[in-house]
């Protein structure tokens, strides 16, 4: 790990801290295999969740979705009403990493691709993503991981040192992203794994278990 000490940590949400899997209420709802996998991926795939995330209303959503594929209506309009069992548990040690750092001092903050509704039934669900100092939500502001711009307007809004900060994610894409705009990364593949990545950048404190 390169650059200066950091003083700010900053967290991705999905798969980091929280669990994420479109499969596990589709299941149920379509339990073939083969036509589950094809919805998930054709009819309301990442790429069309990701346009909630930059801020389209979930009524455009199902609208657009409805209009390319009529015949799946009551599925497409299935994916929202059953977004909470998508979220399914979080990441206790990720978590635990995460309280440490700030009962510590450390400033930490949040920033994440994610629609406002639902990051808003995320916190009620997940109380521990109200206790960082602040979240960008891209959502809320139209702008996604990995431009460039999201990053710079985190570092504005909460008053970061770009090269002081570190961030985490899951997507290496997103942390490459991170890096491109000044600020250190580490790419999220385990708690264990994070820890130890934190403790080489000086959080000596930060364990697992």
């Amino acid at each position: 790990m390169t650059g200066n000490p950091p003083r700010h940590v900053v967290f991705d949400i999905g798969r980091v801290l929280i669990h994420y899997d479109p499969h596990i209420p589709f299941r149920e709802i379509i339990p073939d295999d083969a036509e589950r996998d094809f919805f998930l991926s054709e009819v309301c795939s990442h790429e069309w969740n990701l346009e909630q995330d930059r801020g389209r209303s979930w009524a455009e959503a199902e609208a657009e979705a409805i209009a390319r594929y009529p015949e799946r209506e009551a599925e497409i309009r299935a994916f929202r009403r059953n977004w909470h069992r998508m979220v399914s548990h979080a990441y206790e040690d990720s978590v635990a990493i995460m309280i440490q750092l700030i009962e510590a001092g450390v400033d930490v903050t949040l920033l994440t691709n994610f629609a406002p509704d639902t990051f808003r039934e995320a916190q009620r669900l997940y109380p521990f993503l109200t206790q960082t100092r602040g979240v960008t939500v891209s959502g809320e502001v139209g702008l996604l991981k990995p431009d460039r711009a999201i990053y710079d307007l985190h570092v504005a809004r909460f008053d970061l040192d770009p090269f002081s900060t570190l961030f985490t994610d899951d997507s290496k894409k997103n942390i490459e992203g991170a890096v491109a705009a000044g600020w250190q990364g580490i790419h999220f593949q385990d708690s264990a794994k994070l820890a130890a990545d934190l403790r080489e950048c000086g959080f000596s404190f930060v364990s697992t278990g």
